[in-house]
């Protein structure tokens, strides 16, 4: 006879967790069917009554409760639904809650995903009424054919919407026991880099300032191309942030999507305060409002945060007032890059644009001509033959001719 396996205790509590647009109750148990994490509903702290869609802690109590009487009961949604009864959307809907709250995905992120389902991913399966069992691998090859053949899109493009589409479908695999993940199936779009992009020189930069339409802008053009800072990293950047003493900026903070929050690669990062930039960043500081420690360094009229947008076009028009080729404003980081990699270790390069991979600062390498590159081969051929190579190529010693044969 088999020994006796007891089911494991149905348990749970609830907790509140800070978001930006204010904290949630959340609730987190364990049953037969694993453990689960779900959003009750908004906080409530007031007194009185709750507002609708808002919670108090008796209230998410409350609901934790009626979800663990029916964990104990044995119906759902204590054990996992079979994963035939899941449909796409259903799926996609803990995928992106999975990414909110477990993860941490920034704003930007999330309202990003949840437009590309809904513009692209639910609409190629029906909507999202397709169950995430009757997905083939032909369905998606259907799709990915689509969007390549029919929609033109870029090959990047096309790897993010499978990616998407795995990232569901291997959710799913962990909460509803799917049993093959299809997309990984699937290949991906080659993507060729050519390695090559658009950078202003020094010089090209102070045009570029000389012909912003503000003393702002100009401040703002010569820092992105002097610190190599992202456009949301600029517009959240504080005077608490510019360490004048140390030399430093510190990159704590990020504005994009109309939202503040941490930079792209979720770390607090410092850069380097060259001459120009503290001259710039000194200019500024001198203006007659918004300098102190919490103002923001590039704001509008109110004090509040520049639209990027309109920064962007403004960047444009300067560009053709000065006369200079057509690049973009996040090129100015690539200019940063490029100065970088001839003066500071890869690793450092790396820290200070804050990427990932060290593959990423690599470009710069590669973008970079090395003009004395011949002849520093070539003094090290001459150091190890004795042999000194005329200007024309040719040995400079006389030449001794034999023939054999």
């Amino acid at each position: 006879m088999a020994p006796f396996s007891p089911e494991p205790p149905v348990s749970g509590h609830v907790f509140r967790m800070p978001r930006k647009s204010g904290e949630r109750w959340m609730a987190k148990w364990r049953d037969a069917g694993g453990q689960h994490q779900k959003v009750l509903g908004r906080a409530y702290t007031g007194r009185g009554r709750p507002p609708d869609g808002y919670l108090t802690k008796l209230g998410a109590q409350r609901e934790l409760d009626a979800i663990l009487a029916t964990a104990r009961a044995g119906r759902v949604p204590a054990k996992r639904a079979r994963a035939e009864l899941v449909t796409l959307a259903q799926a996609a809907e803990e995928w992106i809650e999975y990414l909110e709250v477990d993860r941490q995905r920034r704003p930007s992120t999330i309202r990003d995903y949840r437009r590309a389902l809904r513009t692209k991913l639910l609409p190629a399966f029906r909507g999202g009424e397709v169950p995430i069992e009757w997905i083939t691998v032909a369905a998606v090859e259907r799709f990915r054919e689509q969007l390549v053949y029919r929609e033109r899109l870029a090959p990047a493009t096309v790897n993010k919407y499978l990616v998407m589409l795995h990232g569901i479908l291997k959710r799913a695999q962990r909460r509803h026991g799917l049993a093959v993940n299809v997309v990984a199936s699937v290949e991906r779009q080659p993507i060729r880099r050519s390695g090559d992009f658009r950078v202003l020189s020094p010089t090209e930069v102070e045009a570029l300032g000389r012909a912003a339409g503000s003393t702002q802008d100009a401040a703002i053009f010569r820092v992105a191309a002097y610190t190599g800072l992202r456009l949301g990293e600029l517009l959240a950047l504080r005077w608490r942030d510019a360490d004048f003493e140390k030399r430093l900026v510190h990159v704590r903070r990020s504005y994009t999507a109309d939202e503040e929050g941490m930079p792209k690669s979720g770390r607090v990062r410092s850069v380097p305060m060259i001459d120009q930039v503290a001259a710039v960043l000194d200019g500024l500081s001198r203006r007659a409002r918004f300098t102190s420690d919490r103002d923001l360094v590039f704001c509008n009229e109110s004090g509040d945060f520049m639209d990027g947008s309109a920064l962007r076009r403004r960047f444009y028009l300067a560009r053709e007032r000065a006369g200079l080729r057509r690049i973009r404003f996040h090129d100015l980081r690539h200019s940063f890059g490029t100065l970088a990699v001839q003066v500071f270790p890869l690793t450092d390069v790396k820290a200070y644009m804050g990427h990932a991979d060290i593959s990423t600062t690599m470009i710069y390498v590669h973008h970079v001509p090395q003009h004395d590159a011949a002849a520093k081969l070539s003094a090290v051929l001459e150091q190890a033959t004795g042999v000194v190579a005329a200007a024309g190529g040719e040995d400079a010693r006389p030449a001794q001719l034999s023939f054999e044969g």
